[in-house]
Parts: structure tokens; C-alpha cells; sequence
């Protein structure tokens, strides 16, 4: 941009172009900072809930296989069970970035297997069970905002720094540029002007004294 010519036009352009420049990162600063601290909050949740469905795990199959103990293989009351169709997913907007929000059926779901067949302790791995898949549904929900806002964050790191290091240092240095440019003129002009007056003043001298 140094090559642009030194114009008056030019340089409130390049002056524009600056202030926008400068808008841009201080408005790409604001956004990292927002999308940082969303993506901390987000991070603990996921740990959390990675705790919890960790031990809900463990809780399910210890119930699944005293049942299994119990009742013998239980695959034939498990065919029983309606699969679960009820899961949603919406979005919400973080500046600009499309964060997941995964809904379905919070309810325990009543028991589908026959009571003559079934005893208490398949009933509590069934709900064991269902507070795993609430625990995934919400877990999927996290690690997929956590993941989607990394990468914006990566992507708004990267445009901040190249206004930052690359695009605002030019224009000023474009800015600097031409405004040195139009001074010189300037000075030049002005002594154009000094030296044109005083050649005027002399021609003016010398007709008076003839």
C-alpha cells in the first residue's frame, strides 16, 4: 500500500480503512474473550458430567449383571423395551458460533417388560440405564460446544492477530506515507509560491525605478 499515490483522497481512505481495521480487532478481541470464558464454563461442565456417567455406568451394569444373575440373560425383556425416538437437537448462537442444545424425554419411561418375569433389581438397572442416556445426551451436548467454540476461537486468534501483526501496521505506515507526502508537496509549494513573490516584487522594483 506504500505505492498508493499521495493524494488527499487517498489518504482519507486510508485513514477510513485504518479506523475499521482497528474497529475489527478490538471488536475480534471482544469476541475471543467472550467465546473463551463460554468454552472454561462448558470445559467444567464436561468434567462433571464425565464423573457422573462414569459411576452411573458402573452402577447400570453392577444392576444389569445381578439381574442377569437373578432373572438368567434378560436380552428377551430388553426386546421388549420401545426404542427411544424422543431426542431433539436446537441451536443456540454464541457470537455467531452454533452451539447444540440436545432435548428428548427427561421422564423415567414406565416399565414395558412383564412384572411376573421381572424383579426390582432389573427395574433399577432400567433406570440406571435411563440416567446414562440423559448423562450422554448432555454430555454430547458439551463436548460438541467445547469443540465447535476451540475452533472458533482458533479462527478469531487468527484473524486478530494478522489485523493486529499485519493489517494495521500497513496502514499506518500507509497513513504516515502519504501524509509526508502531501507535507512535502506542501513545503514545496510553499516555497514555489515565496519565490515566485519575490521575483514579482523585484520585476514590480525595477519598472518602478525606470
Amino acid at each position: 500500500m506504500l505505492n498508493t499515490m499521495p493524494t488527499k483522497g487517498n489518504l482519507m481512505a486510508a485513514k477510513r480503512s485504518l479506523a475499521l481495521a482497528e474497529q475489527g480487532y478490538d471488536l475480534m478481541d471482544r469476541k475471543r474473550s467472550i467465546l473463551i470464558r463460554e468454552m472454561m464454563s462448558l470445559m467444567d461442565q464436561t468434567g462433571d458430567l464425565q464423573s457422573r456417567i462414569a459411576g452411573t455406568f458402573e452402577k447400570a451394569y453392577a444392576a444389569l449383571r445381578e439381574a442377569n444373575i437373578t432373572l438368567g440373560i434378560v436380552n428377551e425383556l430388553a426386546q421388549s423395551v420401545t426404542p427411544d425416538d424422543s431426542v431433539t437437537i436446537r441451536i443456540r448462537s454464541v457470537m455467531g458460533v452454533e452451539l447444540p442444545i440436545v432435548g428428548g424425554a427427561d421422564k423415567t419411561p414406565e416399565l414395558e417388560y412383564g412384572m411376573v418375569f421381572s424383579d426390582s433389581v432389573l427395574d433399577q438397572a432400567t433406570a440406571q440405564f435411563h440416567n446414562v442416556k440423559l448423562l450422554s445426551r448432555q454430555l454430547a451436548e458439551t463436548e460438541t460446544a467445547v469443540y465447535r467454540l476451540a475452533y472458533a476461537i482458533k479462527k478469531t486468534q487468527k484473524r486478530a492477530n494478522a489485523l493486529h501483526n499485519i493489517i494495521i501496521p500497513n496502514l499506518k505506515n500507509t497513513v504516515i506515507f502519504i501524509a509526508q507526502a502531501l507535507e512535502e508537496k506542501e513545503r514545496e509549494e510553499f516555497v514555489r509560491l515565496k519565490v515566485l513573490k519575490r521575483k514579482q516584487q523585484a520585476n514590480t522594483a525595477r519598472r518602478e525605478g525606470a
